[in-house]
């Protein structure tokens, strides 16, 4: 044995894990003993017990570097991605449950049925580029470029879905409201200067109220706190498209610009 390989197993430790098992049907915490080593993640953990102790424990995992959003899962309850909560973070002498995300539908042990999202993304009519200019004639504002960027940060995750009690607490809410993250897209098309949703006829202000359950939110900044990317979805998406709806709704000045802007039309 190498000296770093001895140093590493001098800082290993033996951790307590409660790990959900289970599908459809129901399952519950399993207990297990499991060793740690230093700079391990937990899905190092997960990984060594479905290796010596559990073969057959289910976890859904691609890049192990924090940008495929594939490995979300709940521990001790918050909602976090497995390959970017370091052990570090816990007492040795803590407990670490893993669950899986409690919003969406159990498939088997960590992994959960996660469609309901993609569903949603189907519901955002896309962006729509501006008549008679070529892809490459396109120009912006460098600000209007960063408020798109940090929004295009998402790896969906889904851990804004997943934490937003609006659908985590209320099952029948889904059909009516499409999230955070959905929001968040429907605020960075109609933020975006060269989107030409409204000349073809499309509010999107409208939908995001109507069609996409904006009302539904109470902006109290959980989809903002679990974000792996860090964007700022509370105050720089979903508050601004609130603004924009009301606006556009009650607003008797820009009621009345529609409405000279229709008669010269």
């Amino acid at each position: 044995m190498s000296g770093q390989q001895e140093a590493e197993r001098s800082d290993a430790y033996t951790a307590h894990f409660k790990v959900w098992r289970g599908d459809p049907e129901g399952g519950g915490l399993e207990d297990f003993r499991v060793e740690v080593n230093e700079g391990e993640v937990v899905l190092d953990i997960i990984h060594r017990l479905q290796a010596t102790q559990a073969p057959d424990l289910a976890v859904r995992w691609n890049c192990k570097a924090g940008k495929c959003g594939s490995c979300s899962a709940e521990i001790n309850g918050r909602p976090r991605l497995l390959c970017m909560t370091r052990m570090s973070v816990f007492d040795r002498a803590e407990t670490v449950t893993v669950t899986p995300m409690r919003a969406f539908p159990v498939i088997r042990d960590l992994v959960t049925d996660v469609s309901f999202n993609y569903e949603k993304a189907r519901e955002v009519p896309a962006f729509v580029p501006p008549a008679g200019l070529a892809a490459g004639e396109y120009r912006m504002r460098q600000e209007d470029v960063n408020r798109s960027q940090e929004f295009r940060k998402c790896i969906e995750c889904f851990l804004c879905q997943d934490t937003c009690h609006v659908v985590r607490d209320h099952e029948e809410n889904k059909p009516a409201f499409a999230g955070p993250r959905f929001l968040m897209r429907v605020a960075e098309l109609d933020m975006h200067p060269l989107d030409a949703a409204a000349d073809s006829g499309l509010d999107r202000r409208r939908t995001a109220q109507d069609e996409h359950g904006l009302g539904y939110c109470n902006i109290t900044k959980c989809c903002t706190e679990v974000c792996p990317e860090h964007i700022k979805i509370t105050d720089n998406a979903l508050i601004p498209l609130k603004e924009r709806a009301a606006d556009a709704r009650y607003d008797p000045l820009v009621w009345l610009g529609s409405k000279i802007r229709r008669r010269r039309e």
